[in-house]
């Protein structure tokens, strides 16, 4: 069965909005936690459009379950991700127009860059996740460069607009995560999935962990994060 991870980049957007110290990523971590989360993400990205170094190294002394940290490969995150010291990184791609992260890495075009960071990491004792496409040849490509982990970009899944075009997407989820795991990679997912949609990939067998941020703490807003985070687990 699927555990979750809660995304709390988006209390840090509503915050980053007006500025000033509230509402405080770090407070709904520990809130989440306490309502069954299995673990606790934040993107920090290269603008700091939300999450902030500060709210990273508070992330680290509080969560008690995992820290998952979203970062673009650059010699700057890195040397911050090295001096936290998250349970895991997750390697995104980022562009500074995009609103969201609008797909996956193309770990085969910068094996090289991708083999020498996750030694840096795994010396350092952290586990790191790529972000791709349910896509063979990029889970082979991530197997090469020594990943322990993927995480399965389900934004294709999420946008579909028919019920044929969800079920194609939903079968590409199911194909790359039994590949990935014969391939000894654990599988994580997410992108896009909300209460609606979530309960179809939550029942693929071999994905470990679904990372969902904007659907929960768009629901929290209006219930409360306990409850945002409740329903959500009831779902999966």
């Amino acid at each position: 069965m699927a555990t979750l991870g809660v995304n709390v980049d988006h209390i840090a957007t509503i915050r980053q909005a007006r500025g000033g110290n509230d509402p405080d990523p770090v407070q709904a971590a520990v809130l989440a936690e306490l309502a069954g989360a299995h673990g606790i993400t934040a993107h920090l990205r290269e603008d700091r459009r939300h999450i902030q170094d500060r709210d990273i190294y508070i992330l680290k002394q509080v969560v008690k379950t995992h820290l998952n940290l979203e970062m673009a490969l650059t010699s700057e995150l890195m040397k911050i991700a090295i001096d936290v010291l998250p349970y895991m990184v997750t390697l995104v791609p980022e562009r500074r127009e995009e609103r969201t992260t609008e797909g996956g890495l193309s770990v085969r075009e910068h094996e090289k860059e991708f083999a020498k960071a996750i030694e840096t990491f795994r010396h350092n004792h952290i586990l790191v996740s790529l972000f791709i496409t349910p896509d063979l040849n990029e889970i082979k490509a991530a197997k090469r460069v020594g990943a322990t982990h993927i995480e399965l970009h389900t934004g294709a899944y999420a946008n579909a607009t028919s019920a044929g075009a969800r079920f194609e997407e939903l079968e590409k989820l199911k194909d790359a995560a039994l590949a990935a795991n014969k391939f000894g990679l654990h599988v994580n997912a997410g992108h896009g999935l909300n209460y609606q949609n979530v309960s179809p990939v939550a029942q693929i067998e071999l994905i470990e962990e679904l990372n969902i941020g904007h659907s929960i703490i768009s629901r929290a807003t209006l219930t409360g994060i306990d409850s945002a985070v409740r329903d959500m687990i009831a779902l999966i």
